[in-house]
């Protein structure tokens, strides 16, 4: 009997997932697993956990719903922690198995990974699933990638035909799995299980159900589409944005899946900039992944993609400052807090923290990426990577001196001061006017108004 292993990674979901058709259709039965691989959750060189409690909790709901469905098909899922390569070697023993299906990743040590899983003397079959575009349709070599997001839009935007999505099987067949494994709790990853705030934009359940719900909400329950380019840059509550990033890095939901509802929506409900521009962010996430397959381990240099030499600071007291919301910067504390809670951050507050730590605070700007990498419940290598190296000056932002200037970056999006007192209480006694101006009074007269809270750690001349 013909047995194959059908390898999940970032790719939660049956639903569109063709790894997992191919195997079906070319084996007799398949042997689905996933494997909690130790090296994501032991600690970075930079000293943080590298996958941290929000994700971690994601990531097991994420399962949990996976097993369930494989379940509902008649399967089962194993599960496994350790090392991948030593446990896939037990298997194909025990199982006779004779093929791994698995999807591809692009990134520098998935591709070590997958280069280990190709010497165990078996078939392996990779399957490009996480992206919008196939790369095979792309019109130009990896080594020809725009290293600027608008003259790669402008080359696939409406040139590339977006591939259909695979259907989802009606029965998955595994073998009598005697021992199907737990799936790990919190301490068994050195962990503590996160406590949810009230305050959180939206309670994240992980899963491909819950993708597919969200997914039915925002669009045809809410249609809040049609207002998503007018609401991206929102701060507080579930819909400003879309909230599909978290279901999009682990795989619940893929992105072709989110474009033909899109392109349905547009038939039936209605076409506006705001549904274009929800594929346009899709893009975006494509632009990062294609530039790392042509760039590869230089996003992870200081130097980035475009070797830039520069003086940076190495992380000090400021560093952890920031990391923990107590700058004394009103803004920047109330995103970094968000984070620190609830494992989540808007767009734009995640490019004003990131430019204030790089370009005002000057400190090595691949500390806030490690920092993201484990508190982000939606950290995606490729999007968290690139738009460090982009806001840094040493990515693909042709303006490399660009700077966000935070004063008014908080008068813009913030302009009642609601999401500063949401997450900074030390401040919501006070007037909007003053906290928006905070950088503005003395030391001496900030301290008078507001004792609980930390003294400013920074003031940019371009504040004023």
């Amino acid at each position: 009997m013909k047995t194959s292993i059908v390898w999940f990674r970032n790719d939660l979901r049956l639903h569109d997932n063709e790894a997992l058709v191919s195997a079906i259709n070319n084996s007799d039965q398949v042997l689905p697993i996933f494997v909690f691989d130790e090296k994501y959750w032991a600690q970075s060189k930079f000293g943080h956990v590298r996958t941290g409690s929000f994700r971690t909790r994601f990531i097991i709901e994420s399962i949990e719903n996976l097993r369930q469905n494989i379940r509902a098909k008649g399967g089962e899922l194993m599960v496994r922690s350790g090392n991948p390569i030593n446990i896939f070697k037990n298997l194909i023993e025990e199982f006779e198995v004779t093929a791994i299906y698995t999807s591809i990743e692009v990134a520098h040590e998935e591709i070590e990974l997958q280069n280990q899983v190709e010497k165990l003397n078996i078939k392996t079959h990779f399957y490009h699933q996480a992206s919008l575009f196939h790369p095979n349709d792309l019109p130009f070599d990896s080594e020809e990638m725009p290293d600027v997001f608008t003259p790669f839009r402008k080359k696939v935007d409406k040139r590339i035909t977006v591939r259909s999505t695979f259907h989802t099987p009606s029965k998955i067949k595994t073998p009598l799995l005697t021992h199907p494994g737990n799936i790990p709790a919190f301490h068994d990853l050195n962990l503590e299980e996160p406590q949810t705030d009230d305050r959180s934009a939206l309670a994240f359940n992980g899963g491909e159900n819950a993708a597919l719900d969200r997914l039915q909400h925002y669009f045809w329950e809410t249609r809040e589409l049609l207002e998503y380019k007018q609401k991206r840059n929102g701060l507080i509550g579930a819909d400003y944005s879309s909230k599909f990033s978290p279901y999009l890095a682990a795989g619940c939901i893929s992105p072709r899946k989110i474009y033909h509802e899109v392109k349905k929506f547009e038939q039936e409900v209605k076409s506006n900039s705001s549904t274009y521009w929800l594929i346009f962010e899709l893009m975006w996430r494509d632009f990062f992944r294609f530039l790392m397959v042509k760039h590869k381990t230089s996003i992870f240099k200081i130097t980035g993609l475009w070797d830039v030499h520069k003086e940076w600071k190495k992380p000090n007291e400021l560093f952890e400052k920031w990391k923990l919301g107590k700058t004394g910067v009103p803004f920047i504390d109330a995103n970094m807090r968000e984070l620190l809670h609830t494992g989540f951050m808007s767009n734009r507050g995640r490019q004003n923290v990131a430019s204030f730590l790089a370009k005002d605070l000057n400190i090595d700007w691949r500390y806030g990426a490690y920092w993201f990498e484990s508190q982000l419940i939606d950290y995606d290598v490729y999007s968290n990577w690139g738009n460090w190296n982009y806001v840094s000056g040493v990515g693909s932002d042709p303006r490399k001196e660009r700077r966000f200037n935070i004063a008014l970056q908080a008068q813009k999006y913030d302009k009642n001061a609601e999401y500063i007192k949401l997450w900074v209480p030390e401040l919501n006694h006070l007037d909007a006017k003053k906290i928006l101006n905070w950088h503005n009074y003395s030391g001496s007269d900030r301290k008078e108004l507001a004792p609980d809270y930390p003294e400013m750690i920074y003031i940019s001349v371009y504040w004023r």
